[in-house]
Order: structure tokens, then C-alpha cells, then sequence
């Protein structure tokens, strides 16, 4: 899918960075936390000029793992040798974010005056949350476009308990992603980044949804600074697939611009609703059931699975009607034990109902739900259009292709809403008694 002309891969980001590209919602421009964030279809060559005005103090700690050493982390000590000490330090590749490998990090890198990560999720989260605890700057260079948290001011983080949170943290000072390194990754982790971008129209249905509903906070402005960008990705899904530079390229764009708009709410609700609980839960609670699958593979399909209930209930000419949330103390305390259990619950008591509650919302749904309808439909995409970009660039899309038993994916689903005090579309049909029998449709 190569171009007839040079992309301006940096189009947008460069106005975003120096405050030239003002909400449309406020008039503002965003509070940007980085210093550069740069793409190219090759930066070898331009490390040390990317890094060396970034004062990063005389010595450096390039963070790296077995796998992603390979692909640019020597690549990159080698180029900042002249402009500072380098400490080389190379992970295993199957670490995960956790507290314990956070504090070996911080221990790794102790000397270092500033930390650069070479690599994609676990990598980049790792670093960036072991700096923010102790105030050094951090940058990342980028080998895959599997995610969109390059850019976000936050980590996710398994805590000592096994549960899973994303915790404040600092954005990098500089974001730098190699384009051809990138396309050279393997393809299912260029794929999980297009399944981790395709929950935009899952978590936009439950975050306008919530807000119409509870009268919660909602910007329209992440959506916007993507614009038509989401339909040029979906194009691009084949050369995703084969690792054509221009299309990794094109999903590098999006899930940067996706990452831009928690500078402008301070939330991460745009890309992270109900799809994102169904991942969670699969990490927390799968056990050894877990196929290893990584973050964004699990959020394609969970966002397949979430379009399907969202078209459902979309289509019903009555509006669902809840009943007081049933809060399974038991069940959960079961389910999760006694250091988790008790965190869940106390996340579904931020969000349950009780019977004036419910009925409150009744009226409330049934007045504004021809209106709700029609406000929602136009965020839909046709399943069918994300499945088979998803197949287009290999990624999973189903709890088969997953590699996951059935029963953990329908347990995933239909408990997830219990980790997080963030309203979905699960809420809604496990209230109204409508989630069973969406789950016996897909055959769960």
C-alpha cells in the first residue's frame, strides 16, 4: 500500500506538541506533557539527534528485552554512546508490568540519570511507571504498533494482589516510533494494535451513553482529533497484515492521536469502556487458561463482542428496563478471593442502583431513548466491517482464535463489569436481565 507522495507523518502531532491545535469544545489548546513525538519511516541514524536536546544529563539507562534488543535497542546504545554513558539493560521478554518488576527496574537503573525504553506495551509501561515513582525523565522508542499507550500519562500495572489497574503516572518526554521497524515486528503484534484501536465506536456507545444517562463527563474532542483516520486504518488492515510500512504507519498515526486525548479530558473513558473490563478480567482471572494472548488481541474480540450487543440493544423499539444491582458478595468473594474480592465489590457499589435508583433510570431511559438511539447509531461500525479488518491483518476474533476455553470467555463478559466502577453497555443488559441471553447467542 505505498503512497504515490510522502505522508507527513507527523501532520496534527506537530500542532498538538506546540499548542497549534485548539478543542474544538473549549477553544483551548491541549496541556502537553511531551517535548517531541516524532515518526518516520526510518530514524536510524537520528538517535542521538532526537535524544541529545532533550537534557537528559550525562547518563542513560536504555531499557530493553530479549526480543526487542534485537530490533532497535542495540541499535540505539550504540548511536548515544557519543552524547552520554550508556548502561545497557536487557529484560527477559516475558516479563509482565507488575510491582516487582517495577521496583527491579528502578534497581537496575539506579545510576542512570534519565531511563529510554525500546519497546511496545510491557516495555514502555514498565519504564515509564518506575521513573514517574522517582521524578527522572523517560523516553521511548517504539518496535510495534501493538497499542495505544504510548502516549498516555498512565500505566497499567498488576498490583502485588494480582489486581490489575491503570495508575497515574508521566507521559515520555520524547515518543519516537521507526516506522520500518515497526513493520518488520511480527504481525500479530501490529494486529493486536489495530484490535485495541477498534474499540473506538464500543467505548464512544458507552462513554455518550453514561453521559446521557447519569449526566457524566463527555468530550466529543478525542473522536474528532482522529477523524477520518479510523477509516484509513481499516483500509490499511491488509498491509497490516504483511507489514507494510505505510499501513503500520497509518495505525501508528491513530494510536497516537488516541493517546493525545486524555491531554485534553484527563480521562482515558474515549478508548477504554466495556471492551477494555472484558481484557482485564481475562488477565486478573483466567489463570492458566490464558492462551498469553496480549492486551489489544484480547480487546479485538472483546470489541467484536460488544458491537454485536451494542447493534442488539440499539435495534429493541422499547428501551430495556433494569431492576435494582444485584451486588453478588459472595459470588465475588468466591470468584476472586479475599485480597480482590473485596476491591471488585467496592468498584460495583460505585455504580449500582438501588430500587428508587432504578426506577429513576427507567423513567430517565424511557424518556430519551428514541433520541439516545438515534445519537448512538451513527458511532456504530458495521461488525462485520471490524471483523474482517481484524482477520485482514491476523488477529484473532473470537474466544477460539483467542486460544481461550469458552466458559473463561463467557465468565469474562459476563463478570467483568464487576472490576471497575465505569458504567457499559454490560451494566445495562446484566440489569435488565438481557445479558444471559446474549450470551447463550454467541454460543456461550
Amino acid at each position: 500500500m505505498t503512497g504515490q507522495t510522502p505522508r507527513n507523518w507527523n501532520a496534527v502531532i506537530d500542532d498538538l506538541i506546540a499548542g497549534r491545535w485548539t478543542d474544538p469544545e473549549t477553544g483551548k489548546a491541549a496541556a502537553c506533557p511531551f517535548e517531541t513525538i516524532y515518526l518516520a519511516e526510518t530514524l536510524d541514524g537520528q538517535e542521538a539527534d532526537l535524544v541529545k536536546g532533550m537534557n537528559f544529563g550525562g547518563r542513560i539507562a536504555i531499557v530493553s528485552d530479549t526480543n526487542t534488543v534485537e530490533a532497535m535497542g542495540r541499535r540505539v546504545a550504540k548511536a548515544l554512546r557519543p552524547i552520554a554513558t550508556v548502561d545497557e539493560i536487557v529484560l527477559s521478554d516475558d516479563i509482565e508490568c507488575d510491582e516487582p518488576n517495577i521496583a527491579h527496574i528502578q534497581e537496575l537503573t539506579r545510576h542512570a540519570d534519565a531511563v529510554i525504553a525500546v519497546g511496545s506495551g510491557v516495555i514502555s509501561d514498565s519504564c515509564k511507571y518506575a521513573t514517574f515513582k522517582d521524578g527522572r525523565p523517560f523516553a521511548v522508542f517504539g518496535t510495534a504498533a501493538s497499542m495505544n499507550g504510548y502516549a498516555a500519562s498512565t500505566a497499567s500495572v498488576t498490583l502485588g494482589n494480582g489486581f490489575k489497574v491503570s495508575l497515574p503516572a508521566h507521559a515520555p518526554k520524547g515518543i519516537f516510533l521507526d516506522l520500518a521497524v515497526s513493520a518488520a515486528a511480527p504481525a500479530w503484534l501490529n494486529a493486536a494494535g489495530l484490535g485495541d484501536s477498534l474499540c473506538r465506536p464500543t467505548a464512544q456507545i458507552d462513554w455518550w451513553a453514561s453521559h446521557r444517562l447519569f449526566g457524566t463527563y463527555f468530550s466529543n474532542t478525542p473522536y474528532i482529533l482522529q477523524g477520518k483516520e479510523e477509516a484509513d486504518m481499516i483500509a490499511a488492515a491488509p498491509g497490516i497484515g504483511y507489514g507494510d510500512i505505510e499501513s503500520v504507519g497509518i495505525l501508528h498515526r491513530v494510536l497516537t492521536l488516541c493517546g493525545f486525548g486524555v491531554c485534553f479530558t484527563g480521562v482515558s473513558n474515549h478508548g477504554s469502556m466495556g471492551e477494555h473490563q472484558v481484557s482485564h478480567w481475562m488477565d486478573m482471572f483466567a489463570g492458566d487458561a490464558h492462551p498469553g494472548t496480549v492486551h489489544g488481541q484480547q480487546v479485538g474480540v472483546a470489541s467484536l463482542a460488544m458491537a454485536r450487543l451494542h447493534h442488539r440493544m440499539l435495534a429493541m423499539k422499547t428501551p430495556p428496563q433494569i431492576g435494582p444491582t444485584v451486588i453478588d458478595e459472595a459470588g465475588m468473594m468466591r470468584r476472586y478471593g479475599p485480597e480482590i474480592g473485596p476491591m471488585c465489590i467496592a468498584e460495583s457499589r460505585k455504580k449500582a442502583l438501588d430500587a428508587e435508583g432504578a426506577r429513576a433510570f427507567n423513567r430517565k431511559i424511557s424518556e430519551i431513548w428514541p433520541a439516545l438511539c438515534d445519537e448512538l447509531r451513527p458511532m456504530l461500525l458495521p461488525v462485520d466491517t471490524m471483523r474482517a479488518a481484524l482477520v485482514e491483518a491476523g488477529g484473532p476474533i473470537d474466544a477460539d482464535t483467542l486460544g481461550l476455553p469458552r466458559p473463561v470467555w463467557r465468565d469474562a463478559l459476563k463478570y467483568a463489569r464487576e472490576i471497575r466502577g465505569r458504567w457499559s453497555f454490560l451494566d445495562l443488559a446484566d440489569d435488565a436481565g438481557l445479558l444471559d441471553p446474549f450470551l447463550e447467542e454467541e454460543g456461550l
